[in-house]
């Protein structure tokens, strides 16, 4: 089986996404990378690059088999973290210091 590539535009930055849904009948696969801007910290990885492995079926379960659905949500979930907030809060105003 091979990995499914996605595009995605998440807050202005694009993100890739691969998805591999059964890695030797055990597990699943989920690779997100920022790739415009490179390296772009995102709310679940400070390098722009997270690899997530999780149950098969959890995506088709949770959301239908949309695995951008699912990133978009991950996503989301972590921009409400305060962690993620501050870093947004001082990339927008610029550091003085």
């Amino acid at each position: 089986m091979e990995y499914q590539i996605y595009r995605l535009n998440w807050q202005g930055i694009e993100i890739e996404a691969r998805y591999l849904s059964n890695r030797l009948d055990v597990i699943a696969h989920l690779e997100i990378e920022s790739i415009n801007p490179e390296g772009a910290p995102l709310p679940v990885t400070g390098t722009g690059y997270c690899s997530h492995f999780h149950p098969i079926g959890a995506i088709e379960r949770e959301f239908g088999g949309d695995v951008v659905a699912c990133v978009k949500d991950w996503l989301d979930t972590g921009a409400q973290d305060k962690k993620w907030k501050d870093y947004v809060e001082a990339n927008r105003q610029g550091e003085l210091f």
